[in-house]
């Protein structure tokens, strides 16, 4: 009796799509946080073998710093818009939270890839990937306020920090997009209070 030898294919699938691929590591990234996530877990979703994923990306930690700028790219805040000289600061940071709500709220309610892989975790690399866009968040939000009012830059930029902070850590929690958006609204009135007075 013949039998019939089948080979598996090798490599990367030739439909192999790099921005599919990126896509897919997002979001088990932001659902799974990256110490819970494994390379299996990663080809698995992605569709190719353990050397073709290697090949592809290097690394679980730089496919991470990948998917981290990817997500900072097409899913981050608008500071500079937000925060721009021409548009009044209450009125801006009530903009910037209310994109936030929205941003953590929406899909899964994953939150912040950045803030959340900033908070730390096994793997000290992949934390300080996270942490380096994070600084530079802090700096953009500093600078814009700095534009309107210098003198309080360094308090705006912390209240707005922790607030982005407890936004991203709501949603994660299940807090739906509705209730992120009234605490949102909450925080841009208590600020706005703050910056009225002298």
């Amino acid at each position: 009796m013949g039998t019939t030898k089948i080979n598996k294919s090798r490599g990367r699938p030739r439909a192999f799509d790099m921005e599919q691929a990126l896509d897919k590591a997002q979001a088990l990234f932001a659902e799974k946080g990256y110490d819970a996530l494994s390379v299996a877990d990663l080809t698995d979703a992605i569709g190719i073998n353990p050397p073709s994923f290697y090949s592809a990306f290097g690394s679980k930690s730089a496919l991470y710093g990948q998917v981290l700028q990817r997500y900072a790219e097409l899913e981050g805040i608008d500071i500079v818009g937000a925060l721009a000289a021409d548009v009044p600061l209450a009125e801006g940071v009530a903009r910037l939270l209310g994109e936030a709500a929205a941003n953590y709220g929406g899909g899964n309610g994953t939150g912040c890839m950045v803030i959340e892989g900033a908070r730390g975790g096994v793997d000290a690399q992949a934390c300080q990937q996270a942490r380096r866009l994070l600084d530079m968040t802090y700096d953009a939000v500093h600078s814009g306020v700095s534009l309107h009012a210098p003198e309080k830059a360094e308090m705006v930029m912390d209240y707005v920090m922790a607030t982005l902070a407890g936004l991203s850590s709501s949603a994660r929690n299940g807090l739906s997009p509705d209730r992120l958006q009234r605490i949102a609204t909450i925080a841009s009135r208590q600020l706005a209070h703050e910056l009225e007075e002298k």
